[in-house]
């Protein structure tokens, strides 16, 4: 008799799903289709030789440590320099404070998995990151969602709802922000609002997770102090990766967060995979180690900055005049706004026979709004492909501005 599996799992498996932008890239691996929707780094970037000569470097000189089990927190030497590195920007912590994880997707699902009981609240920005969506939906999160306009989160709107929460007796459990370059839009939480919110979570009480993968490629202005800079109290959890600074393959993140919840996020990490694999540890190590990683990055904020110049010369030229979207300093994407009777989610069907794809918007909104709204990556395309990619999406667009009625085909990707 077979095993009738639906039968089997478990009730949390019901709250996993795919994700859209992982089952929209199945889409965009056909040949001929122009992709704006991965958040992937430019692979022409990618430092192979240097990752070549660091393996060989392993193996000659430590082979049997790369190839042994190793300590939960991460390899020291790494850890070590993460610390150093993060004293570059205001964040005062030591090796002890850094847990090293297999991505910082990983990180979110230890916050996840530490902190979250069924039915608790999560502050998130309105969008946020899909991802860790994900990561909170596993642990039965519900969430309070914070309007975001040009200078991100409005704290104003965080007070509210943590002072209305406070009232009722309930709690929010902590705060998820992206405060560089945020994905999905793009935008940059100004100083005034950085200093607030940790003001503001400090007085109630509430931590905060700052997820940073993007902090580095700014292409514009100065930067900020992280929230973790900012916070007195140990009340904020830093969140970092190698991911867009050096490879996204090797799945290396790392968490920086007081002892206390240090203790505990490494517990969790322990049956999950017992640790982050040693030889991509220490490769990775002795290619930061002796500054290649600030030479390397002056590449990337270079193309990157040039990339989005193109797509927003070209956004200007080919979507329509009551489009809005963002001008981003840095990071890797764009966020659009289209009129409210456009549903991205039916655009983009349109948009594949057109050859082009990006990530509707929906999906990025815990409350279930946002289906005009629209993710478009500029990292991984060449400047001739950007220009084409948005030429064809906005021909996708005008046909929808032109015949507005929506579809009653089912939406699927």
């Amino acid at each position: 008799m077979p095993t009738d599996w639906q039968q089997l799992f478990a009730e949390r498996t019901a709250r996993m799903r795919a994700s859209d932008i992982r089952e929209i890239l199945k889409v965009t691996a056909q040949r001929d289709i122009i992709s704006l929707a991965g958040g992937l780094p430019a692979p022409e970037l990618f430092p192979v030789d240097e990752f070549r000569r660091a393996f060989e470097w392993v193996f000659e000189t430590a082979g049997a440590t790369a190839l042994q089990y190793g300590p939960s927190e991460g390899y020291r030497p790494l850890r070590e320099f993460v610390a150093q590195r993060s004293g570059n920007f205001g964040i005062t912590c030591a090796a002890e404070d850094i847990l090293v994880t297999n991505g910082s997707q990983q990180g979110l699902d230890l916050i996840g998995k530490t902190l979250l009981d069924p039915g608790d609240t999560v502050m998130v920005e309105k969008p946020t990151y899909l991802g860790a969506l994900q990561a909170f939906n596993q642990y039965e999160a519900k969430y309070a969602v914070v309007p975001m306009d040009e200078e991100g989160m409005r704290v104003d709107a965080a007070e509210r709802l943590l002072a209305a929460q406070h009232q009722s007796g309930r709690r929010i459990k902590f705060i998820y922000a992206l405060p560089n370059f945020q994905n999905p839009t793009g935008r940059t939480m100004s100083l005034d609002r950085r200093k607030a919110l940790v003001e503001v979570a400090s007085r109630y009480g509430v931590p905060i997770l700052e997820d940073d993968p993007y902090g580095e490629l700014r292409f514009e202005g100065e930067p900020l102090p992280s929230l973790k800079a900012l916070d007195r109290d140990g009340n904020v959890i830093y969140m970092g990766t190698f991911s867009k600074l050096l490879a996204p393959g090797f799945r290396l993140g790392w968490l920086v967060a007081s002892q206390d919840a240090m203790e505990v996020l490494l517990h969790a990490k322990q049956p999950s995979d017992l640790h982050t694999g040693m030889a991509q540890q220490m490769a990775t190590y002795h290619v930061a180690k002796d500054g290649f990683i600030d030479g390397h990055l002056e590449h990337i904020r270079r193309l990157y900055g040039e990339r989005r110049d193109v797509m927003l010369r070209a956004i200007e030229e080919h979507f329509p005049s009551d489009a809005r979207w963002t001008r981003p300093s840095g990071g890797m994407f764009v966020w659009a706004e289209l009129p409210e009777y456009i549903d991205t989610r039916e655009l983009l069907l349109d948009s594949v026979k057109e050859r082009v794809a990006f990530v509707p918007g929906q999906g990025f909104h815990p409350d279930g709004t946002g289906t005009n709204t629209m993710r478009l990556n500029f990292s991984n395309v060449p400047s001739d492909q950007l220009r084409e990619g948005i030429q064809r999406l906005g021909r996708a667009i005008q046909q929808r501005v032109e015949s507005p009625t929506r579809s009653e085909r089912p939406v699927s990707i």
